[in-house]
């Protein structure tokens, strides 16, 4: 369901978290998905996750 190339993976949860949700938290609960998972994922192109904006940066 969600994007395995780690760009594409950044665009979609940027976008996800912009439009949809308030949180990444909250995010994952709704999509069912490992949120570790995804900030390793991106920690690996250098993209941490940044609470006061919602948005991997």
């Amino acid at each position: 369901m969600i994007p395995k190339d780690p760009v594409m993976l950044l665009s979609f949860v940027n976008l996800k978290l912009r439009d949809f949700y308030p949180s990444l938290a909250a995010m994952c609960e709704d999509l069912d998905v490992d949120e570790a998972q995804i900030t390793e994922r991106l920690a690996g192109i250098n993209y941490s996750y940044d609470a006061d904006r919602n948005q991997f940066v």
